[in-house]
């Protein structure tokens, strides 16, 4: 963090290397959708160049981070719903008539083994999109990004006790819904 505060452009690169996977679950985590957290992802990255000199030795560089990606991902998310917002007058139909999940069930697969994975895959994002959103984001945070939940608690700004009571929570959903 300190060469990286200092301009050096291969900390970035080892940054960017080392924590490419961490920044994108967070950001996956609060936007829900890959395209969008891919370009928030990047984002997070500039971010952190610009502002690396801002960043406080000894208050935990993996945290700071978190807290940049998580920040620029609400901030996305609330930009995106607010396009959405005034973008829609109410009176628009959509072109397809449908939600799209007709088309998916229609389309043929090209064998059962790719059709029982997606369906798997629906069905956990089922699951998962029933939790409230803040029990989702810790499950993402906790069991995506194998954070702790000290960590967890320190990104979100609530107490430790109210994270694990939510990650408990959201684990009794998943069972009754016959996922481990």
């Amino acid at each position: 963090m300190r060469s990286l505060s200092e301009g050096d452009r291969n900390a970035l690169k080892e940054i960017y290397e080392e924590y490419l996977p961490y920044i994108y679950t967070i950001v996956f985590g609060v936007v829900q959708q890959k395209e969008t957290a891919e370009e928030v992802t990047n984002d997070v990255f500039i971010k952190i160049w610009n502002s690396a000199a801002q960043f406080q030795k000894g208050s935990g560089h993996k945290g700071w981070l978190a807290t940049i990606a998580r920040h620029m991902a609400i901030d996305e998310l609330r930009k995106s719903n607010r396009e959405v917002l005034m973008g829609s007058s109410g009176d628009e139909e959509d072109d397809s008539g449908g939600t799209g999940i007709e088309e998916l069930s229609e389309q043929e697969t090209p064998g059962a083994g790719v059709e029982d994975e997606v369906v798997e895959q629906l069905s956990i994002r089922e699951v998962l999109n029933r939790l409230k959103p803040e029990e989702r984001e810790i499950i993402d945070m906790k069991v995506l990004s194998d954070m702790t939940f000290k960590e967890i608690s320190e990104i979100l700004q609530i107490p430790m006790g109210t994270v694990t009571w939510r990650y408990q929570a959201a684990i009794k959903k998943l069972r009754r819904y016959g996922y481990e």
